[in-house]
């Protein structure tokens, strides 16, 4: 072991609602976990449903939904978090059977968005999926609204739905309100080194790559960044197939400047200063992220005669440091150290700008820290300003009511990721094995360009879904 000095950072002042009035709550967080709760409180800001679809899936099962008991009490919990509900436009029984027939699920949904747009109600929010079981067509689901129907959807499970316990219909309530571009909670002051004129994005970008046994899927792209300033907790995602376990993020200044022009159209301004967080890239792979992704970023921007500041920040979260409190007293209630704990001396790199910060509080088994190394800054941050901008950051995370783990921009492009990953898997379900082996054929060499750019249209997300949360 080696003894190291380490600070605490404090928690910051958060924003809700009342539920009654809407009027703004200052809320201070628990010291020991930094947690705190919604009961009694809202939202900042609820989005009104008034256009949404049950589908439930549960109809020829023994674990069927009870949905006489269910929707109202999700309507209740949504109306007291500050969310006006109204009635589900349009119930529609289903079997679990349908998601093993992908052609079948996609007419099952085109059928039920056909019907509610007859009933002359608007477009349809989001569709409420109840699902007796986990299944594998779940990522058919997901693939099919999200690049073909262009719906949000929430799926949910008939047994937790059941026992309708208020925790987690707030935790349903609250991705809901994410998805549709509500604002579950905001930072009461903004964020240090940003508290001028400008705006300012956060970006987050990750690759999420095949098994080791698996030797011709495509590796997924995934780059987020927020829509809005100064509360930063809106984000919009692009995704993209790439060459099979290729960390380099090939299209990644194409992807960043669509996020930026998405911005623009949003807030009718560009923002003035980019802060990038990279996940997943080991000590070896700065110099690529340094000199091939950060140049095609810089170089995308020049065409259009864009100059934004960046600093780029790399997050790691594998490796091998864990952090003790040296006496019983220091830590939190659990033995680990206290949630905001910062070090970066005596094992950080001797001159370069890196440091460990444990932002979540550790309920079970040994808190792991993340490791954030600062690789270019156009900014000048000091060492307390970028902790702080980090760790408060960590508090804006849509869909819990705690700090995470890892930075939200980082955290929220490894779910893209991730999602990316279910619509490849989704796609080569319903593909013929020839044609699947000469889609990923086609993404591990550069010979057949228009069979790889009608792969990368299967990831294209539906025009709805681009400048909003579908993916929490």
């Amino acid at each position: 072991m080696t003894p190291v000095e380490g600070r605490v950072i404090g928690p910051p002042v958060l924003k809700l609602a009342a539920p009654t009035t809407g009027k703004l709550l200052k809320i201070t967080v628990d010291k020991n976990t930094c947690q705190w709760n919604l009961v009694g409180k809202a939202v900042v800001v609820g989005k009104a449903i008034q256009c949404w679809a049950v589908i439930d899936f549960t109809q020829a099962d023994r674990l069927k939904l009870n949905c006489d008991s269910f929707i109202p009490k999700l309507r209740n919990r949504c109306r007291n978090l500050g969310m006006t509900m109204e009635d589900p436009i349009l119930y529609e029984p289903a079997r679990m059977q349908i998601f093993s027939d992908g052609n079948g699920l996609l007419q099952l949904l085109e059928n039920v968005t056909r019907r509610v747009h007859k009933l002359g109600r608007g477009n349809l929010q989001f569709l409420l999926c109840v699902m007796s079981r986990k299944d594998d067509g779940y990522k058919c689901l997901k693939w099919i609204s999200e690049t073909k129907i262009g719906v949000v959807t929430q799926c949910c499970l008939s047994n937790h739905a059941n026992k309708g316990q208020d925790q987690y219909l707030a935790n349903l309530a609250l991705k809901i309100n994410a998805k549709l571009g509500g604002s579950n909670v905001e930072l009461n002051d903004r964020l240090p080194h940003f508290r001028g004129e400008g705006h300012v994005m956060f970006i987050g970008a990750d690759v999420n790559h095949p098994g080791s046994h698996n030797n011709t899927s495509p590796s997924i792209a995934a780059v987020v960044a927020t829509m809005n300033w100064p509360e930063a907790n809106r984000y919009a995602a692009r995704v993209r197939p790439q060459i099979h376990r290729k960390e380099q993020i090939l299209e990644f200044g194409e992807m960043c400047l669509e996020l930026v022009e998405s911005y623009a159209r949003l807030n009718n301004v560009k923002p003035e200063k980019i802060v990038l967080f990279r996940d997943g890239v080991s000590e070896g792979q700065f110099d690529m992220v340094l000199n091939e992704e950060l140049m095609d970023l810089k170089s995308a921007f020049q065409r259009i005669n864009y100059f934004p500041t960046i600093t780029l920040i790399v997050a790691q979260k594998r490796h091998q440091t864990r952090f003790f409190p040296e006496g019983k007293g220091d830590g939190g209630p659990t033995g680990n150290i206290s949630p905001g704990t910062v070090v970066d001396t005596k094992i950080v790199h001797p001159f370069e700008f890196d440091f460990y910060l444990c932002s979540h509080h550790g309920s079970l088994g040994t808190s792991k820290p993340t490791h954030y190394h600062i690789l270019w800054d156009e900014h000048g941050f000091s060492s307390d300003q970028l902790q702080k901008l980090i760790y408060n950051m960590c508090f804006t995370f849509a869909r819990c009511t705690k700090p995470v783990s890892l930075v939200p921009p980082v955290y929220y492009a490894d779910l893209v990721a991730y999602r990316g990953w279910l619509y490849y898997q989704a796609m080569i379900g319903r593909q013929s094995p020839i044609s699947t082996s000469s889609l990923s054929s086609s993404m591990t060499s550069s010979s057949s360009m228009s069979s790889a750019a009608s792969f990368h249209d299967w990831f294209k997300l539906h025009a709805n879904l681009e400048n909003i949360m579908f993916f929490v």
